[in-house]
């Protein structure tokens, strides 16, 4: 599990990756992404980005806990844009090592479309992969822990039975997920400011 920066700095902002669950599908939790970056302004967040419409943010910020961070963006997007999710975010640090720690590499550079990676809310242990891998039915394979679980969907992600239903049940915690090449874009984004 990767630790969470802490408290306040004086130094330079760092860079965060913010992702929202379930926003934007089939006309449920609609947010516009104009509307997110002018959130985070508004919260004084520096260089705010969008990507895609499916609720990914990169920002800088003075604030050095990611949980914090969450926190204020839940409420804050509750109060000013009558939206209830969750953030997932994790610093510029944290997405490195993410990128870095993906087991799956061949299917990252060979069909990153069906590898999936799962940010969760709460850090998880490598039994309870273990035991999600276990239950699932088909060709799909789930590796990790702490917060991040990697799943290779060779079959797609469309026609599967590992739902995002079923990831939080047998995990117990909020996740959402993005394809490999999501996560690469907003790595370079991160990397960028």
């Amino acid at each position: 599990m990767m630790a969470r920066e802490q408290s306040r700095s004086p130094q330079q902002p760092a860079r965060y990756v913010a992702l929202l669950r379930a926003v934007n599908l089939a006309g449920h939790n609609r947010v516009a992404m104009a509307a997110l970056r002018d959130l985070c302004t508004g919260l004084g967040f520096l260089d705010s980005q969008t990507l895609l419409q499916s609720g990914n943010i990169v920002f800088r910020s003075h604030l050095r806990d990611s949980g914090e961070l969450e926190r204020t963006l839940e409420a804050e997007l509750a109060r000013r844009l009558e939206v209830e999710t969750e953030f997932m975010v994790r610093s510029g640090a944290e997405w490195r090592k993410i990128v870095s720690g993906n087991p799956f590499r061949a299917e990252a550079e060979g069909d990153p479309g069906h590898l999936l990676l799962m940010i969760l809310k709460q850090a998880v242990s490598a039994q309870a992969v273990k035991e999600l891998q276990a239950a699932i039915s088909g060709r799909e394979v789930v590796r990790g822990a702490g917060r991040e679980v990697y799943i290779v969907y060779p079959d797609g992600v469309g026609r599967s039975r590992l739902t995002i239903s079923m990831i939080e049940k047998r995990l117990g915690t909020r996740a959402t997920g993005r394809n490999w090449n999501t996560v690469l874009k907003l790595q370079a984004l991160a990397e960028a400011m």
